[in-house]
C-alpha cells in the first residue's frame, strides 16, 4: 500500500545515492508543478467536510487513492495537513522526497505488514494529519481493494474517504503491473471524494471483507462517474 508507482511511467533508474535520489525527486516536482499550473480543476464532494485541500475539512481520515491516479491527489491542491504511506525501498525515498517537496509528511511502511504496536506507532505520528493509503498494491492487482486499509480503520476509528480522478485528456504511462494517469497540460481535471465509510472498531478479522467490499465498491463507483464527467457523459 505504498506510494510506489508514482516513479512508475516516469523515471525507471535504480539510483541509491542521496544526491541523485533528491535531484531526481525535484526534477519531478518541477514538471508536475508546472503540468498542474496549466490546468483547470474541479472538486466534487458526496459529503461536505471531506475535501482533503479545504480549511473547512476538520477531521482525519484515511483516504483510498488507486495506484494509477495518486499523481492528481498529490499535486492537485495545498496539503494543509496529510501524511502518506511510503515504501521503505529505494523507489519510497524517491517519493517521499517528491511528498515533502508538497508539503506531505511520510511515513515508512506497509499496512499489509503492520503490528498493533506499529499502528499506535502511526497514529502518534498522523495524530492530526489525514493519512493518505494506496489499497491496490504495492503490486497489483490494479483498482483491486486489498484488505489493510480496512484493519487500520477497523483499529483506529478513522473514516475511509473513496476517491476517484479523471481528465479530459490525459496521458496514460504503462508500468509493469499499472498504468499511470498524467493529465495533458490545459486539460479540466476532476477529483471526487465520497462520503466517509466507518469501519467498526474491534471487528473480527473474517468480518473485515464486509467492509473491504463496500470500499471496493464505492471507488468503482466514483471512479466511473468521474470517468463519465470527463467524457461529457450524463450521471446515470
Amino acid at each position: 500500500m505504498e506510494f510506489k508507482s508514482l516513479k512508475t511511467g516516469i523515471t525507471s533508474l535504480k539510483i541509491n545515492s542521496p544526491i541523485l535520489i533528491k535531484l531526481g525527486a525535484f526534477a519531478i516536482f518541477s514538471t508536475m508543478w508546472m503540468l498542474f499550473r496549466t490546468l483547470r480543476l474541479s472538486f466534487q464532494e458526496d459529503q461536505a467536510g471531506t475535501n482533503p485541500y479545504s480549511k473547512e475539512t476538520t477531521d482525519c481520515f484515511f483516504y483510498s487513492v488507486w495506484h494509477d491516479a495518486l499523481i492528481i491527489p498529490t499535486f492537485a491542491g495545498k496539503h494543509r495537513r496529510a501524511a502518506a504511506l511510503t515504501s521503505q525501498h529505494t523507489d519510497g525515498s524517491i517519493i517521499a522526497q517528491i511528498l515533502r517537496l508538497v508539503g506531505m509528511s511520510t511515513v515508512r511502511g506497509s499496512t499489509n505488514r503492520i503490528s498493533p504496536s506499529a499502528i499506535r506507532q502511526l497514529l502518534k505520528t498522523v495524530e492530526n494529519k489525514h493519512l493518505v493509503i494506496t489499497p491496490d498494491g504495492p503490486r497489483g492487482p490494479r483498482r483491486e481493494m486489498s484488505i489493510g486499509i480496512i484493519y487500520l480503520a477497523s483499529r483506529t476509528g478513522r473514516a475511509i474517504i473513496p476517491t476517484a480522478y479523471a481528465c479530459t485528456r490525459c496521458w496514460r504511462v504503462k508500468g509493469s503491473w499499472t498504468d499511470q494517469l498524467i493529465p495533458k497540460p490545459f486539460s479540466k481535471v476532476f477529483l471526487l471524494t465520497g462520503k466517509p465509510v466507518e469501519v467498526p472498531q474491534g471487528i473480527k478479522m473474517d468480518q473485515l471483507e464486509e467492509y473491504r467490499s463496500i470500499v471496493q465498491q464505492e471507488m468503482d463507483r466514483l471512479n466511473t462517474t468521474a470517468e463519465n464527467l470527463a467524457s461529457g457523459k450524463k450521471a446515470d
